[in-house]
């Protein structure tokens, strides 16, 4: 290799460790610094330790349905394994790989999977939040809460449209007290998706190994009563085979 050619490989190394700088400086700058203390509190931090999360999601709004979706999820590989029940109310137990989506059922990519997602966001939303770079934070300062006499810190995080998958255009709206837990939660769902208004508090707090999980959620949903709740919910550690149950 000519000198030319080491002084050219250099210069281009240079750039591109330049612009990883400023876009990571970037993003620093574009996102309010609540964020990571809320996705701290909810245990970020110790977020890699996780090798299986379990848990229900149930959800209700009386007259319309009740449902219960059962998971156990390995963050680092993919896996997930679902029981539940179909549309039709007939028994379904499936285990696939995320990344192998496009190679199972119609059920599964259809059904399962948009269930997953949206339940995934219940359970830890804080994570989601933090994570998803595509979404535009605000930190919007004191509001008083939909509910009640209190205030607390509203911090909304909006989709684009553009973005694709199953969140486009949604709004979740974050009311945070001064010890960074998320006390109330109003989502707006982009385009005609029905509800396109869900009131819900975010209250039964319970400790999940070094996870912190909302529990208990009850509100509206485009003015129905609504009841959300996560329950049998446990974690599974890196280097261990053992449950620790919420409590």
């Amino acid at each position: 290799m000519t000198n030319a050619s080491r002084v050219t490989m250099i210069r281009v190394a240079f750039v591109v460790l330049v612009l990883v700088v400023l876009a990571a400086t970037s993003w620093a700058q574009t996102r309010p610094p609540i964020l990571e203390k809320i996705a701290k509190t909810y245990g970020l931090d110790s977020y890699g330790q996780i090798e299986a999360i379990r848990y229900t999601w149930n959800g209700e709004i009386p007259g319309l349905f009740k449902l219960a979706h059962a998971w156990e999820w390995q963050p680092k590989t993919g896996k997930v394994s679902y029981e539940g029940k179909d549309k039709d109310g007939k028994p379904v137990k499936v285990t696939y790989m995320r990344s192998e989506l496009s190679s199972q059922p119609d059920a599964v990519k259809n059904e399962v999977e948009p269930a997953f997602v949206n339940d995934n966001y219940w359970l830890l939303f804080p994570f989601h939040a933090y994570w998803d770079t595509s979404a535009t934070v605000t930190d919007q300062g004191m509001h008083k809460l939909p509910v009640g006499n209190g205030s607390a810190d509203l911090v909304a995080v909006k989709y684009p449209a553009e973005a694709g998958g199953y969140t486009p255009g949604d709004t979740w709206e974050l009311y945070v007290g001064k010890d960074n837990r998320v006390e109330y939660l109003v989502f707006h769902h982009g385009g005609t998706k029905k509800p396109s208004l869900v009131n819900a508090t975010w209250a039964g707090y319970k400790k999940a190994g070094p996870l912190l999980i909302s529990t208990e959620h009850r509100g509206t949903a485009d003015g129905k009563p609504l009841h959300i709740f996560i329950s049998d919910v446990a974690v599974k550690l890196t280097g261990s085979d053992k449950w620790m149950n919420a409590q």
